[in-house]
């Protein structure tokens, strides 16, 4: 039997894989966005040219707007909530903002469903970032990256809270909101506390989706710019491994609703991202790269890997896609398609 899925911001990178995905095995769809991402219209265009005009239902909508959030997804059997202001660095210089996109509407997500009477399934997606800047754990410098000393299977779910930036403090008041609603609800709530993700159809920026961004730079051939010393260590997932986490959530929601986990690629999927991509990156190219150099810029940490075992236990889920073949496909996806980057 098919579900009803209400997705917000299913026109951004990962709502539309996931939009597709769905569309694909015949779910109905509703994508709740405001189509204020230059890639948003490109992404409905594209799922309206593969399953039709009617294939899904689209509301142009924000997510601070509570009224027409609770009213849209009355019919929704899952709501995904992916909506938000995704920058570290924007939410410096427009904390309001920020924080309106973020943490009102996170919680007007939940009184969304929470005031539905079919107490629908709730996917949050959080971030890394409510681990701050982790002072607490030592590091060691290697040659080409940082590491963990005494985490070698990356951050526990355990980790303490320190809400580091405003984005940080916004995604992460989305976070513990979403994890009460259960506690004194009693929705069916899960929060995936994201890595860095990447993938086809990801129009990457300097400030976020820098995988992507150094993808598309060095294919289309604009400037790069490695902030600190270009050895930060961060665990990153092929939207493919992230879409099939949601799935194994929804499908396992009666054990798993609740719960917190950690959703990246973990400590086999790990790269620097400048010493230790770069040369991959030249390696697909075929060439040298060039890159200018910036300071240290507010909340960037040194390392982050997820620790994913608790993933791994409850949801029977782990990436399958591992660095080099993953961001082949995306430098694949980039060539095939430079004209969408002009």
């Amino acid at each position: 039997m098919s579900r009803n899925y209400f997705i917000t911001g299913g026109a951004g990178f990962i709502g539309s894989n996931y939009v597709h995905r769905l569309l694909a095995r015949g779910e109905k769809v509703t994508i709740y966005d405001n189509l204020s991402r230059a890639g948003a219209p490109r992404n409905v265009a594209w799922l309206r040219e593969t399953f039709g005009e009617t294939a899904f239902r689209l509301i142009v909508g924000d997510v601070r707007d509570a009224t027409l959030i609770t009213e849209s997804s009355r019919e929704a059997d899952v709501i995904l909530h992916l909506a938000g202001q995704v920058a570290v660095t924007t939410s410096v210089t427009h904390p309001r903002e920020d924080f309106e996109a973020n943490a009102l509407g996170t919680f007007n997500a939940l009184e969304a469903a929470r005031l539905s009477e079919r107490k629908p399934i709730v996917i949050y997606a959080s971030t890394n970032k409510v681990y701050g800047g982790m002072e607490d754990v030592s590091l060691a410098e290697e040659p080409t990256h940082w590491r963990y000393t005494d985490l070698p299977l990356g951050c526990p779910e355990t980790q303490p809270l320190d809400f580091h930036s405003p984005y940080g403090c916004s995604k992460g008041t989305g976070d513990q909101y979403a994890r009460d609603y259960h506690r004194i609800y009693g929705l069916p709530s899960v929060v995936f506390r994201q890595s860095c993700i990447y993938g086809q159809r990801q129009w990457g920026m300097e400030d976020q989706g820098w995988l992507a961004w150094m993808v598309i730079a060095a294919v289309t051939g604009r400037q790069i710019t490695i902030y600190g010393d270009g050895k930060q260590v961060r665990d990153v997932l092929h939207i493919d491994d992230l879409l099939d986490a949601y799935d194994a959530a929804i499908a396992k929601i009666e054990t798993v609703k609740g719960r917190v986990f950690n959703i990246g690629g973990g400590p086999q999927n790990v790269i620097s991202i400048w010493t230790e991509f770069g040369p991959l990156l030249e390696k697909l190219l075929g060439k040298p790269i060039p890159v200018a150099r910036g300071d240290w810029r507010p909340g960037d940490q040194r390392v982050y890997i997820s620790d994913i075992r608790k993933a791994k236990r409850e949801l029977g889920w782990k990436p399958k896609v591992g660095v080099e073949e993953g961001v082949g496909r995306l430098f694949e996806w980039v060539r095939g398609n430079r004209d969408l980057f002009q």
